[in-house]
């Protein structure tokens, strides 16, 4: 009696075991989350004219985001921004940064101030490193990237 009663008890649970597992599972929302963050793309991907003008796009939409926005306040204090923007890299040389003496600077300053400002806000890539556009903030407005630089030749040590 015992043996059929646990023969029995056997049976059911290996019943109940396949039942459960015919049930779909519950999705859970923050595995899917992580799974969707692991495999989404890093970048687009742009190829062929289609792919120019897509990246044309994508660059004119960033453009205008970043010009909705408004870096620092709006201020025109090239010292502040220096501080909060350049001097990570023109403090340190970082990158190949020229930091704010006379030898990294004459030669630049030669070339005259509007080169520089241009250089700041479109980027530049030189024998000794890369600037990034706008000091890598595309909120920067073209009067406080003028501002910074003219505040960064007017320090020169």
């Amino acid at each position: 009696m015992i043996a059929g009663l646990v023969v029995l008890a056997v049976l059911l649970i290996l019943l109940a075991h396949h039942i459960h597992g015919l049930q779909p599972a519950e999705p859970n929302p923050a595995a899917d989350a992580a799974t969707a963050g692991r495999i989404a793309p890093l970048s687009g991907v742009y190829a062929g004219d289609t792919g120019a003008a897509a990246m044309a796009a994508a660059a004119e939409e960033a453009r205008k985001a970043a010009a909705s926005q408004v870096a620092y306040g709006g201020t025109l204090d090239g010292g502040e921004i220096y501080q909060q923007l350049c001097g990570t890299c023109h403090t340190t040389g970082a990158g190949g940064a020229p930091t704010l003496d006379h030898s990294h600077w004459d030669a630049r300053v030669a070339q005259g101030i509007e080169t520089l400002v241009k250089h700041a806000a479109e980027g530049f890539q030189g024998d000794a490193g890369l600037m990034p556009a706008r000091g890598g903030n595309p909120a920067l407005s073209d009067e406080q990237v003028e501002a910074t630089v003219r505040w960064m030749v007017d320090n020169l040590k």
